[in-house]
């Protein structure tokens, strides 16, 4: 079985999130969207909900796990049988700190590769930072989460 990883904080989890695991569906058997505890980040949202969110958008696929996890990433690829790690790129700058990332996994662990899926041009714009920024102001982010979240927020 083919498993990929997709690993964030997914605070909030947002439409370009969306189309990154829509569009590498094809390419496993299995795809992991891997919610990762980081002590040193403060989140706006709590885990169960980023959970529940990521749990409605794909409920009614079979070949898409949601899990939580805390440690190194690729302890937790081996943990769940995963060959790769998937990160969404949005722009170039995106590149350079997720390809330093991955050399390192890579020194981690050899047998887990990282794919880099650049996203539509449409969705570039939207980051977990930026509608954090949005939601704390009192703005609405409605419109960047996807359809089945937007209840949810």
């Amino acid at each position: 079985m083919k498993t990929a990883l997709f690993p964030g904080s997914f605070d909030p989890f947002h439409k370009g999130h969306e189309d990154i695991v829509n569009r590498i569906l094809p390419l496993f058997d299995q795809v992991v969207i891997g919610i990762g505890n980081n002590t040193s980040k403060q989140y706006l949202f709590p885990l169960e909900k980023r959970k529940a969110i990521i749990q409605s958008v794909f409920r009614q696929n079979k070949q898409i796990e949601v899990a939580e996890y805390s440690g190194l990433t690729v302890d937790f690829c081996k943990k769940i049988k995963a060959g790769y790690i998937i990160r969404g790129l949005r722009h170039a700058g995106d590149f350079e700190f997720e390809q330093s990332i991955a050399q390192i996994n890579q020194s981690l662990s050899a047998e887990v590769q990282t794919l880099f899926v650049p996203c539509r041009p449409e969705l570039s714009a939207i980051s977990s930072t930026i509608l954090r920024d949005i939601y704390r102001n009192n703005g609405s982010v409605i419109e960047f989460l996807p359809l089945s979240a937007r209840n949810l927020i």
